[in-house]
Protein backbone atom coordinates (compact mmCIF):
# COMPACT_ATOMS: atom_id res chain seq x y z
CA UNK A 1 0.00 0.00 0.00
CA UNK A 2 0.95 3.47 -0.74
CA UNK A 3 0.83 6.24 1.84
CA UNK A 4 0.31 10.06 1.63
CA UNK A 5 3.06 11.93 3.01
CA UNK A 6 1.35 14.68 5.64
CA UNK A 7 3.42 17.33 4.12
CA UNK A 8 1.69 16.61 0.61
CA UNK A 9 -1.68 16.62 2.04
CA UNK A 10 -0.76 20.04 3.78
CA UNK A 11 0.77 21.31 0.79
CA UNK A 12 -2.69 20.26 -1.23
CA UNK A 13 -5.26 22.06 1.11
CA UNK A 14 -2.70 25.12 1.24
CA UNK A 15 -3.34 25.10 -2.73
CA UNK A 16 -6.94 24.73 -2.54
CA UNK A 17 -7.28 27.35 0.05
CA UNK A 18 -5.02 29.61 -1.92
CA UNK A 19 -7.65 28.85 -4.96
CA UNK A 20 -10.32 29.29 -3.24
CA UNK A 21 -9.55 32.92 -1.79
CA UNK A 22 -8.56 33.98 -5.12
CA UNK A 23 -11.68 33.28 -6.89
CA UNK A 24 -13.66 34.71 -4.17
CA UNK A 25 -10.93 37.85 -4.52
CA UNK A 26 -12.23 37.41 -8.74
CA UNK A 27 -15.79 37.23 -7.81
CA UNK A 28 -15.85 40.44 -5.78
CA UNK A 29 -14.05 42.44 -8.28
CA UNK A 30 -16.44 41.73 -10.93
CA UNK A 31 -19.59 42.19 -8.99
CA UNK A 32 -17.64 45.44 -7.99
CA UNK A 33 -16.77 46.79 -11.95
CA UNK A 34 -20.21 45.26 -12.82
CA UNK A 35 -21.48 47.33 -10.10
CA UNK A 36 -19.64 50.61 -11.27
CA UNK A 37 -20.75 49.85 -14.87
CA UNK A 38 -24.20 50.11 -14.50
CA UNK A 39 -24.57 52.90 -11.46
CA UNK A 40 -21.95 55.21 -13.29
CA UNK A 41 -24.62 56.73 -15.77
CA UNK A 42 -27.12 57.29 -12.72
CA UNK A 43 -24.26 58.94 -10.85
CA UNK A 44 -23.73 61.39 -13.80
CA UNK A 45 -27.16 62.23 -13.64
CA UNK A 46 -27.15 62.76 -10.22
CA UNK A 47 -24.36 64.59 -10.06
CA UNK A 48 -25.42 66.59 -12.65
CA UNK A 49 -28.74 67.93 -11.02
CA UNK A 50 -26.37 69.81 -8.64
CA UNK A 51 -23.50 71.06 -10.71
CA UNK A 52 -23.98 75.10 -11.37
CA UNK A 53 -24.52 75.70 -14.70
CA UNK A 54 -20.63 77.13 -15.13
CA UNK A 55 -19.26 73.61 -14.04
CA UNK A 56 -21.74 71.65 -16.30
CA UNK A 57 -20.65 74.41 -19.83
CA UNK A 58 -17.11 74.09 -18.69
CA UNK A 59 -17.04 69.89 -18.50
CA UNK A 60 -20.38 68.37 -19.37
CA UNK A 61 -18.70 65.07 -18.71
CA UNK A 62 -16.84 65.75 -15.73
CA UNK A 63 -19.04 63.27 -12.71
CA UNK A 64 -17.05 65.55 -9.64
CA UNK A 65 -16.96 69.44 -9.28
CA UNK A 66 -17.02 71.42 -5.98
CA UNK A 67 -19.47 73.76 -7.16
CA UNK A 68 -22.52 72.63 -6.54
CA UNK A 69 -26.14 74.10 -6.12
CA UNK A 70 -29.59 73.08 -5.16
CA UNK A 71 -31.17 76.30 -7.64
CA UNK A 72 -31.89 73.00 -10.68
CA UNK A 73 -33.95 71.79 -8.01
CA UNK A 74 -35.75 75.35 -6.41
CA UNK A 75 -36.08 76.21 -10.58
CA UNK A 76 -37.89 72.91 -11.31
CA UNK A 77 -40.60 73.64 -8.38
CA UNK A 78 -40.60 77.37 -8.60
CA UNK A 79 -41.11 78.02 -12.49
CA UNK A 80 -43.50 74.77 -13.04
CA UNK A 81 -46.12 73.26 -11.39
CA UNK A 82 -43.68 70.28 -11.30
CA UNK A 83 -45.65 68.51 -8.04
CA UNK A 84 -48.79 68.78 -9.78
CA UNK A 85 -46.81 66.08 -12.44
CA UNK A 86 -46.24 63.73 -10.32
CA UNK A 87 -49.26 64.00 -8.51
CA UNK A 88 -50.82 63.26 -11.95
CA UNK A 89 -48.51 60.04 -12.83
CA UNK A 90 -49.33 58.78 -9.11
CA UNK A 91 -52.88 59.42 -10.03
CA UNK A 92 -53.15 57.24 -13.56
CA UNK A 93 -50.08 54.93 -12.05
CA UNK A 94 -52.04 53.41 -8.95
CA UNK A 95 -55.43 53.82 -10.69
CA UNK A 96 -53.93 51.75 -13.53
CA UNK A 97 -52.35 49.30 -11.64
CA UNK A 98 -55.24 48.62 -9.62
CA UNK A 99 -57.40 48.22 -12.55
CA UNK A 100 -55.18 45.51 -13.67
CA UNK A 101 -54.61 43.78 -10.89
CA UNK A 102 -58.60 43.50 -10.54
CA UNK A 103 -59.35 42.45 -13.72
CA UNK A 104 -56.34 40.02 -13.99
CA UNK A 105 -56.76 38.57 -10.84
CA UNK A 106 -59.98 37.02 -11.84
CA UNK A 107 -59.17 36.05 -14.89
CA UNK A 108 -56.08 34.31 -14.39
CA UNK A 109 -57.86 31.91 -11.56
CA UNK A 110 -60.37 31.40 -14.18
CA UNK A 111 -57.79 30.10 -16.44
CA UNK A 112 -55.82 28.29 -14.33
CA UNK A 113 -58.74 26.48 -12.38
CA UNK A 114 -62.50 26.74 -13.74
CA UNK A 115 -60.80 25.90 -16.91
CA UNK A 116 -63.91 27.49 -19.47
CA UNK A 117 -64.19 25.97 -22.61
CA UNK A 118 -61.93 27.96 -25.43
CA UNK A 119 -59.78 28.80 -22.34
CA UNK A 120 -56.53 27.32 -24.56
CA UNK A 121 -57.63 29.78 -27.24
CA UNK A 122 -57.53 32.83 -25.13
CA UNK A 123 -54.48 31.55 -23.45
CA UNK A 124 -52.75 31.44 -26.73
CA UNK A 125 -54.37 34.68 -27.47
CA UNK A 126 -53.02 36.57 -24.28
CA UNK A 127 -49.56 35.04 -25.17
CA UNK A 128 -50.22 36.19 -28.55
CA UNK A 129 -50.52 39.64 -28.06
CA UNK A 130 -47.69 40.05 -25.57
CA UNK A 131 -45.47 39.36 -28.15
CA UNK A 132 -46.16 42.90 -29.99
CA UNK A 133 -45.01 46.72 -28.04
CA UNK A 134 -47.75 48.78 -27.04
CA UNK A 135 -46.29 51.60 -29.78
CA UNK A 136 -47.97 48.80 -32.59
CA UNK A 137 -51.55 50.54 -31.17
CA UNK A 138 -51.04 54.06 -31.27
CA UNK A 139 -52.86 55.05 -34.30
CA UNK A 140 -55.88 52.80 -33.60
CA UNK A 141 -55.83 54.17 -29.91
CA UNK A 142 -55.62 57.39 -31.33
CA UNK A 143 -58.91 57.05 -33.18
CA UNK A 144 -60.78 55.70 -30.36
CA UNK A 145 -60.22 58.45 -27.86
CA UNK A 146 -61.02 60.46 -30.55
CA UNK A 147 -64.05 59.29 -31.18
CA UNK A 148 -65.10 58.80 -27.43
CA UNK A 149 -63.72 62.58 -27.09
CA UNK A 150 -61.70 61.53 -24.32
CA UNK A 151 -58.39 63.95 -25.43
CA UNK A 152 -57.02 65.61 -22.13
CA UNK A 153 -58.76 62.75 -19.78
CA UNK A 154 -56.95 60.49 -17.41
CA UNK A 155 -59.21 57.86 -19.04
CA UNK A 156 -57.06 58.27 -22.24
CA UNK A 157 -54.36 56.79 -20.15
CA UNK A 158 -55.82 54.87 -17.64
CA UNK A 159 -57.92 52.50 -19.76
CA UNK A 160 -54.63 52.15 -22.72
CA UNK A 161 -52.35 51.39 -19.54
CA UNK A 162 -54.17 48.56 -17.92
CA UNK A 163 -55.29 46.85 -21.59
CA UNK A 164 -51.78 46.72 -22.24
CA UNK A 165 -50.20 45.22 -18.69
CA UNK A 166 -53.49 43.08 -18.45
CA UNK A 167 -51.79 40.32 -19.97
CA UNK A 168 -48.64 39.93 -17.58
CA UNK A 169 -50.97 40.29 -14.91
CA UNK A 170 -52.57 37.55 -16.25
CA UNK A 171 -49.86 35.12 -17.12
CA UNK A 172 -47.87 35.81 -13.67
CA UNK A 173 -51.10 35.06 -11.53
CA UNK A 174 -52.10 32.11 -13.83
CA UNK A 175 -48.94 30.20 -12.77
CA UNK A 176 -49.64 31.11 -9.15
CA UNK A 177 -52.78 29.68 -8.83
CA UNK A 178 -51.63 26.38 -11.00
CA UNK A 179 -49.12 25.99 -8.22
CA UNK A 180 -51.52 26.36 -5.44
CA UNK A 181 -53.07 22.60 -3.73
CA UNK A 182 -56.55 22.06 -4.47
CA UNK A 183 -57.18 21.07 -0.95
CA UNK A 184 -57.39 25.14 0.14
CA UNK A 185 -60.86 24.82 -2.14
CA UNK A 186 -62.09 21.75 -1.53
CA UNK A 187 -61.84 22.97 2.07
CA UNK A 188 -63.38 26.23 1.75
CA UNK A 189 -65.96 24.88 -0.48
CA UNK A 190 -67.10 22.54 2.36
CA UNK A 191 -66.89 25.37 4.76
CA UNK A 192 -69.45 27.34 2.95
CA UNK A 193 -67.30 29.78 0.54
CA UNK A 194 -68.23 30.36 -3.01
CA UNK A 195 -65.98 31.04 -5.88
CA UNK A 196 -65.98 34.99 -5.15
CA UNK A 197 -65.27 34.89 -1.27
CA UNK A 198 -62.95 32.09 -1.39
CA UNK A 199 -60.82 34.03 -3.98
CA UNK A 200 -60.89 37.14 -2.40
CA UNK A 201 -60.18 35.90 1.58
CA UNK A 202 -57.96 32.06 0.77
CA UNK A 203 -56.49 32.79 -2.44
CA UNK A 204 -55.17 35.89 -2.97
CA UNK A 205 -53.46 36.44 0.25
CA UNK A 206 -51.69 33.43 -0.78
CA UNK A 207 -50.28 35.45 -3.78
CA UNK A 208 -49.20 38.19 -2.39
CA UNK A 209 -45.62 38.03 -4.06
CA UNK A 210 -47.33 38.02 -7.33
CA UNK A 211 -49.42 40.72 -7.07
CA UNK A 212 -46.99 42.98 -5.50
CA UNK A 213 -44.26 41.83 -8.44
CA UNK A 214 -46.60 42.70 -10.99
CA UNK A 215 -48.14 45.47 -9.57
CA UNK A 216 -44.89 47.16 -9.58
CA UNK A 217 -43.96 46.15 -13.09
CA UNK A 218 -47.47 47.47 -14.04
CA UNK A 219 -46.41 50.51 -11.93
CA UNK A 220 -43.86 51.46 -13.30
CA UNK A 221 -44.78 50.84 -17.05
CA UNK A 222 -47.57 53.72 -16.39
CA UNK A 223 -45.18 55.96 -14.75
CA UNK A 224 -42.78 55.76 -17.40
CA UNK A 225 -44.43 55.69 -20.78
CA UNK A 226 -44.05 59.14 -22.71
CA UNK A 227 -45.71 58.49 -26.08
CA UNK A 228 -49.25 57.84 -24.91
CA UNK A 229 -49.34 60.82 -22.85
CA UNK A 230 -47.77 62.90 -24.83
CA UNK A 231 -50.35 62.97 -27.26
CA UNK A 232 -53.71 62.19 -25.17
CA UNK A 233 -52.70 65.03 -22.62
CA UNK A 234 -51.93 68.44 -23.80
CA UNK A 235 -53.32 70.45 -20.93
CA UNK A 236 -50.92 71.96 -18.81
CA UNK A 237 -52.14 71.06 -15.67
CA UNK A 238 -52.85 67.03 -16.42
CA UNK A 239 -48.91 66.35 -17.99
CA UNK A 240 -47.19 63.35 -15.76
CA UNK A 241 -43.46 63.63 -15.05
CA UNK A 242 -42.21 61.72 -18.71
CA UNK A 243 -43.79 64.87 -20.53
CA UNK A 244 -42.94 67.81 -18.36
CA UNK A 245 -39.04 66.45 -18.03
CA UNK A 246 -38.83 66.01 -21.98
CA UNK A 247 -40.10 69.55 -22.55
CA UNK A 248 -37.97 71.39 -20.17
CA UNK A 249 -36.45 74.03 -22.25
CA UNK A 250 -33.66 76.90 -21.47
CA UNK A 251 -33.63 80.47 -21.53
CA UNK A 252 -33.16 80.62 -26.11
CA UNK A 253 -33.46 77.57 -27.96
CA UNK A 254 -30.57 77.02 -28.34
CA UNK A 255 -29.89 76.46 -24.95
CA UNK A 256 -29.96 72.72 -23.05
CA UNK A 257 -30.93 73.11 -19.51
CA UNK A 258 -29.12 69.95 -18.55
CA UNK A 259 -28.85 70.79 -14.79
CA UNK A 260 -32.67 71.09 -15.08
CA UNK A 261 -32.98 67.95 -17.05
CA UNK A 262 -31.11 65.64 -14.82
CA UNK A 263 -33.09 67.67 -11.45
CA UNK A 264 -36.36 66.37 -13.34
CA UNK A 265 -35.28 63.25 -13.99
CA UNK A 266 -34.11 62.65 -10.65
CA UNK A 267 -37.34 63.62 -8.84
CA UNK A 268 -39.20 61.33 -11.12
CA UNK A 269 -37.24 58.52 -10.24
CA UNK A 270 -37.03 58.90 -6.23
CA UNK A 271 -40.78 57.66 -5.63
CA UNK A 272 -39.83 54.59 -7.85
CA UNK A 273 -36.45 53.34 -6.01
CA UNK A 274 -38.57 53.84 -2.80
CA UNK A 275 -41.13 51.59 -3.94
CA UNK A 276 -38.75 48.84 -5.30
CA UNK A 277 -36.79 48.97 -1.86
CA UNK A 278 -39.96 49.25 -0.04
CA UNK A 279 -41.40 45.57 -1.58
CA UNK A 280 -37.85 44.17 -2.70
CA UNK A 281 -38.41 41.53 -1.13
CA UNK A 282 -42.29 40.87 -1.75
CA UNK A 283 -40.49 40.98 -5.59
CA UNK A 284 -37.71 38.59 -5.29
CA UNK A 285 -40.60 36.21 -3.56
CA UNK A 286 -42.68 36.73 -6.93
CA UNK A 287 -39.72 36.11 -9.50
CA UNK A 288 -38.29 33.30 -8.00
CA UNK A 289 -41.29 31.51 -6.66
CA UNK A 290 -42.02 28.47 -8.67
CA UNK A 291 -38.51 28.45 -10.69
CA UNK A 292 -37.86 25.33 -8.80
CA UNK A 293 -40.59 22.38 -8.26
CA UNK A 294 -39.29 20.10 -5.79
Amino acid sequence: MTSVSPKYTINSEENNTTKNIGRKILLWVAVVLITIFCLAPVMWQLLTSFKTKEAIEEVPTAYFTLSLTWKHYIDLFSRRPFWLYILNSAFVSFVSTTLALAVGAPAAYALARLRPWGGKVILAAILIVTLFPGILLFLGLLEIIQWLHLGNNYLALIIPYTAINLPLTILVLRSFFEQLPKDLEDSARIDGYNTVQMLVHILLPMTIPALVTTGILTFIFAWNEFIFALTFITRESMKTIPVAAAQLGGASSYEIPYGSIAAATVVGTFPLVILVLFFQRKIVQGLTAGAVKG
